[in-house]
């Protein structure tokens, strides 16, 4: 206890000391005096509006880098892709097969070729002139997003743009161009789902014929307990492989976007 007393005693001598020589004053033993750096952390406020405008700008970017993974999914050709590709596993029975890893690879791949030119066009007309310095801040932003802003408008049905017109009461919408993206951005994700079901629709017909025709053969020769699924993923496997489905569903992905010039 005396030990932890004395431990004690010694560190506040020490800082009493610290202060001082801090004070630049001298103790009477004579000990010489120690300036210390004048260090001050404070916070001021910001006036100028150039500092103002820095802050808010680094803000949003950190906002904008959160939600990256919401707008690569709902603003690019991935919602289109990766649901078909879902419908096209189901219809063919084969359960995990391809996996979900490869198909999420395969659909992010896909988007980013449909994609490039959308993007080709944000590094012509926006970053490089920026990067050049030929054009300010305001003037990137808008034509950074111009070309996503026509590829989504592109892929747009009337009906669903409207419908979240009308939800807003936005009177003052005379043309598509005037759609402000918020309300752009539901629509064209509402549009791509309809026609990803109506993709999907179409890819269930001939694997359903197939399984219809094992069905009522298996229950013509009485096989009662025997599965038809079992039956008929071979020969849907094989008809798939046969006219070459992978080549023709993803040209027919591919061309099923409409690319604005």
């Amino acid at each position: 206890m005396r030990r932890w007393l004395f431990v004690i005693l010694m560190a506040l001598l020490a800082l009493g000391a610290t202060a001082v020589w801090a004070q630049g004053g001298k103790p009477e033993s004579g000990w010489p005096s120690i300036e210390m750096p004048n260090i001050s952390i404070n916070g001021k406020n910001m006036t100028e509006r150039s500092q103002v405008g820095t802050m808010l700008q680094v803000s949003f970017a950190l906002t904008t880098l959160t939600l990256a993974p919401y707008i690569l999914v709902m603003c690019t050709a991935f919602i289109r892709v990766t649901i078909t590709m879902s419908f096209l596993r189901q219809a063919l029975g084969t359960q995990q097969v391809p996996p979900t890893q490869v198909l999420m690879g395969l659909g992010l791949f896909i988007t980013m070729y449909v994609m490039a030119p959308v993007g080709s066009k944000m590094n012509r007309y926006a970053i490089q002139p920026y990067l050049a310095g030929k054009i300010e801040q305001p003037q990137f932003i808008t034509e950074f997003t111009t070309p996503l802003r026509n590829f989504m408008l592109a892929q747009t049905r009337d009906k669903d743009l409207q419908l979240f017109v009308n939800l807003g009461k936005m009177k003052d919408i005379k043309n598509r161009n005037d759609v402000p993206f918020y309300a752009l951005c539901p629509a064209y994700v509402l549009s791509e789902i309809k026609t990803s079901f109506q993709i999907g629709f179409l890819l269930y017909i001939p694997f359903l014929v197939i399984d219809m025709i094992v069905s009522s053969v298996l229950m013509a020769m009485g096989m009662f307990m025997l599965s038809p699924m079992t039956i008929s993923l071979p020969f849907k496997l094989l008809m798939f492989v046969m006219i070459d489905g992978w080549h023709l569903i993803i040209t027919g992905l591919v061309k099923s976007f409409n690319i604005p010039p």
